[in-house]
């Protein structure tokens, strides 16, 4: 996995052990913000997990996930979760796996990058800080008592894949069939298997596309997990004033699904 001008890192054919060599210069912080974020999620891909570009919360004992490209909110959501109360699993790279009842969300690395607007908009003073990269203007911040992260495994209970906020100018009555609900303005719409099926492929982490086996054992996971009837489209208005609002109507949503 190269990184142009920063470092290389070097998988093993099992992708149980990885070696960096960084470009002279290049900072222990930034070798760790690669690793985190970029090499180990394709590497426990290679070894055989669902890995995803998405967040997750715990709510009522259960996980929440958040799907998307990005800039659609999953890491602030994540945050704005973690900071009312809601402990956070995951900022990104999330971990699925199957269990005897569903799939189960592990829980990864306890802090979250965010961009300067939701640092502004979400962070108080005084929490902690990961060293800063100069490749990247996200901010790391660690977990703690300002920043709540769950350290244990929990059941997914529902899967929300984000849209592009463009939700302001949509009439209820373009959205009343069957499989849409609007919780105090917030769109949520049921998705069947093959469209889930889709956004999870697109969200994937995978290391080698050409490595065929691993491919097709990646696609009979992901139909698996797509056929749970857990996963929602949402879409909202992407306004900070917003999210204890739009907080509000996912967990609403979430326990009147699971109702």
């Amino acid at each position: 996995l190269r990184f142009p001008g920063l470092a290389d890192f070097h998988v093993s054919a099992d992708a149980k052990r990885v070696t960096c060599h960084p470009v002279p210069g290049t900072s222990d912080a930034v070798v760790q913000h690669l690793h985190l974020n970029q090499v180990l999620p394709l590497a426990l891909s290679k070894q055989g997990s669902l890995v995803f570009h998405a967040s997750a919360v715990e709510v009522d004992g259960g996980a929440i996930a958040f799907v998307g490209e990005s800039g659609r909110g999953k890491s602030t959501l994540a945050a704005s979760f973690a900071i009312d109360g809601y402990r956070f699993l995951t900022d990104d790279g999330l971990v699925v796996e199957p269990a005897d009842r569903g799939h189960v969300v592990l829980p990864s690395h306890p802090s979250i990058r965010l961009w300067q607007d939701s640092e502004e908009a979400l962070i108080a003073p005084g929490t902690a800080i990961a060293p800063a990269v100069d490749y990247t203007s996200k901010a790391r911040f660690l977990a703690g008592d300002r920043l709540r992260f769950c350290d244990e495994r929990r059941p997914l209970r529902r899967v929300y894949f984000l849209g592009d906020g463009g939700v302001s100018g949509i009439a209820f009555r373009q959205l009343s069939g069957t499989d849409a609900m609007i919780v105090s303005g917030i769109v949520f719409r049921q998705l069947s298997g093959a469209d889930a099926m889709i956004e999870w492929v697109r969200h994937s982490f995978l290391l080698d596309v050409e490595e065929k086996p691993r491919l097709a054992s990646h696609f009979d996971q992901v139909a698996k997990l797509a056929n749970e009837p857990i996963h929602f489209a949402l879409d909202y208005p992407r306004r900070y004033e917003d999210l204890a609002r739009v907080r509000a109507a996912i967990v609403e949503h979430a326990r009147k699904a699971s109702g």
